[in-house]
Parts: structure tokens; sequence; C-alpha cells
């Protein structure tokens, strides 16, 4: 449907990266933490409205230079997999780190302030913009009849999942009353599973057929 093939995969791969610490998680467990819930959700839909920003103006940028012709889009899915295959090395390298602080606390602020801080954290961040370009397009067919739209789908797929996994991060670490963050080993093996997964994706892209 909509042009898109391999959908499992992409879930999968999609929750992998969501639930890697970052910018955004931290954002959400200090919130949360400091404030309650309702302020880690606040953050968490300011970064899903930054996440849509990016996937709209990756689907509207990308769609012109998609349809003028297959070389453009084979090129594109290429140099996707050559940057995925770059994403996974780094996190294969990925060690474990000692004394890793917490989060800092922060002054409380309105949930609207809030909101837009985790939009600005998020849509001024260009590896967002790039990861939708280089992730994206290897889900879609060649052939698909709207490729722009096939990309909207998948990138509301990916920001929905999002979504649910930031809001269970601000319920969970509101409930503990603590500030709460994935330990160093844990985050290591997420590193490197997620790595693996991307060395088969980014391997399978390069050597397949074009659909």
């Amino acid at each position: 449907m909509f042009g898109i093939h391999d959908l499992p995969l992409f879930v999968l791969s999609g929750l992998l990266l969501n639930i890697l610490p970052g910018p955004d998680s931290l954002l959400i467990m200090t919130r949360s933490a400091t404030q309650g819930w309702r302020a880690g959700c606040a953050a968490a839909l300011g970064i899903g409205a930054g996440t849509m920003v990016h996937i709209l103006a990756a689907a509207l940028g990308m769609s012109a230079l998609l349809a003028t012709s297959a070389t453009a889009f084979t090129v594109v899915k290429l140099v996707g997999a050559a940057y995925i295959l770059y994403m996974a090395f780094g996190l294969l390298k990925s060690k474990k780190k000692d004394g890793a602080s917490a989060p800092l606390a922060l002054p409380a602020l309105p949930y609207r302030k809030i909101f837009a801080q985790g939009f600005l954290t998020n849509v001024l961040n260009p590896k967002v913009a790039l990861f939708f370009l280089a992730f994206v397009p290897q889900f879609i067919s060649l052939d698909a009849p709207n490729k722009a739209l096939a990309f909207i789908v998948l990138g509301c797929i990916f920001n929905f999942n999002g979504m649910l996994w930031c809001g269970a991060l601000a319920v969970t670490t509101a409930k503990a009353s603590e500030r709460i963050k994935l330990s160093p080993a844990v985050s290591l093996w997420l590193n490197r599973a997620t790595g693996g997964l991307f060395v088969w994706l980014g391997v399978k892209l390069a050597l397949s057929k074009q659909h």
C-alpha cells in the first residue's frame, strides 16, 4: 500500500531509534522529574511537532527530486544506505561510559514554554532532517504512485511510535519521582544492537535490486 515495503522492519528500526537515549529523552525525563508527567508530555508533544516539520519538509523537498527520474531515486537510496552504514559504524564503536551524570534540574516553566522548548530542540537539529532523508526512502518502492505521500505515511508511523515511547517515558519518570535514565550497560547494548541491525539493513539495501 502506498508503495511501501518492509514495513515491519521500518517499525522495528524506528522503535530502537526512539528508545536510544538522546537530547529529546533527556529533556522529557528532566521535565517529568521536576514538574510531573504533564510537563514531560508537553515536551514530548513539542518534540513530536518538530518531527512533523522535518517529515513534511523532507517529503515535499524530495518529491520534486524523486519525481524527475528513476536514477535520482536510486542515487538517493544508495546514498541513504551509505549513511545508514556510517551510523551503524558509530553505534558499534560505542563504549560504556562510567560515572555518567544525571540530568540537571531545570526551573519550572509553563507548559506552553516546555512545548516550545521540545519543538525547538527537535526542529533545529539538522541530524533529524538528515536521518529522515536517508532512512525513510529505503522503504519506498521505485514505482510508488506518490512517493511524497508514502514518505509522509512512514514519517507519521515513526512519529506515532516515538510519541508512545516519549509518553511512557514521561509517566514512568514522574511516577518514580526521580530522574530516570538507562544504565550505561543497557545504553551500550541498545547502541550495538541498533548498529548491528543497521549494518544488515545497509548491506541489504546496497546489494538488492530496486523495487
